[in-house]
């Protein structure tokens, strides 16, 4: 069961809008949902999907109810940028904007999708709705990740992650400077209770580690470009947790980093580097991503006193 206290944040909005927000479905599947029965509200059903919903009010989803993940299809026309493949693994760059796999909003056109054009064989490996997937990134966020092209391949990485033997590093530019060149942010990362479309540090949340190391500082704006390494993976982890010690990601909108001095149209977030041992041969692999255009061209306007 999914149950919620409706935020401030979505008060006035639809019933099917949220019950598709909160269960990850598509708006059809969720006026379903409701028409079906499975949706209490404030425990009793409903079923009419365009009620408006007043905050403070408890939403409740019988996930029996909830359609399973649709398997994905081959596109060949979606890019996969590879920087390395074998029969074992395939290790892709990603591009801002580009959705990992299908989900509500975005059942066609992603990486997943591409993926499946090239190496069919990833059909199978790993959960359903999204095979071969090991680790994700944000559709906003740029750089390295690792899939799976078999079975055994895709339990031995998801192992080495589950401990802390995969190295995932990141660069992000953040507001302010932090006060140590280096450090740990350790606090846990559940469900926003003001906003169940975002995360925050939260009591009841999930374990999280994020080492962080300053590169470079700069003073007009006052910026720090700092290195990020994940010891657990989190959704939206790295920038949530910079957000909570008081340094969100600029171009941020979504956790307090889109600010005038610096116009970027997404999170100055780039998963630069990505290390892990070879599931089959037991070799190290270590591989490396620079900066993209947009978020390099941040860094030289910096540099040259263009910005600020």
């Amino acid at each position: 069961m999914i149950t919620e206290e409706i935020p401030p944040a979505l008060a006035g909005q639809r019933l099917d809008r949220v019950v598709s927000l909160l269960a990850d479905v598509t708006r059809s599947e969720a006026a379903a949902l409701v028409a079906d029965g499975f949706v209490l509200v404030d425990g009793e059903p409903s079923r009419v999907g365009k009620v408006r919903l007043a905050a403070g009010q408890r939403i409740a989803i019988d996930e029996a109810g909830v359609p399973g993940p649709v398997r994905p299809v081959a596109d060949a026309t979606v890019p996969c940028n590879v920087v390395f493949e074998d029969d074992h693994v395939v290790v892709v760059d990603k591009p801002v904007g580009q959705v990992v796999h299908p989900g509500a909003g975005n059942p066609t056109g992603t990486l997943v999708n591409g993926l499946l054009a090239r190496y069919p064989e990833l059909d199978g490996v790993g959960e359903d709705g999204r095979p071969g997937i090991v680790h994700r990134l944000d559709i906003g966020t740029t750089g390295l990740l690792v899939v799976a092209r078999t079975q055994q391949a895709y339990e031995s990485l998801v192992a080495a992650l589950s401990q802390r033997m995969v190295t995932r590093e990141y660069l992000a530019l953040v507001w302010r400077h932090p006060e140590a060149n280096q450090g740990v942010i350790d606090a846990p990362l559940g469900r926003d209770p003001r906003d169940p479309l975002k995360m925050a540090v939260v009591a009841s949340g999930r374990p999280a580690r994020t080492r962080f190391e300053v590169l470079e500082r700069f003073g007009r704006p006052k910026v720090a470009l700092v290195r990020c390494r994940l010891e657990s993976g989190r959704t939206h982890q790295i920038r949530v947790h910079l957000e909570a010690a008081g340094h969100p990601v600029v171009g941020d909108g979504t956790y307090g980093g889109a600010r005038s001095q610096i116009h970027l149209d997404r999170p100055f977030l780039h998963a630069a580097r990505l290390g892990f041992v070879h599931p089959a041969t037991g070799e190290a692999l270590e591989f490396e991503s620079p900066l993209p255009a947009d978020l390099q061209a941040i860094l030289d306007g910096l540099h040259s006193g263009e910005i600020g």
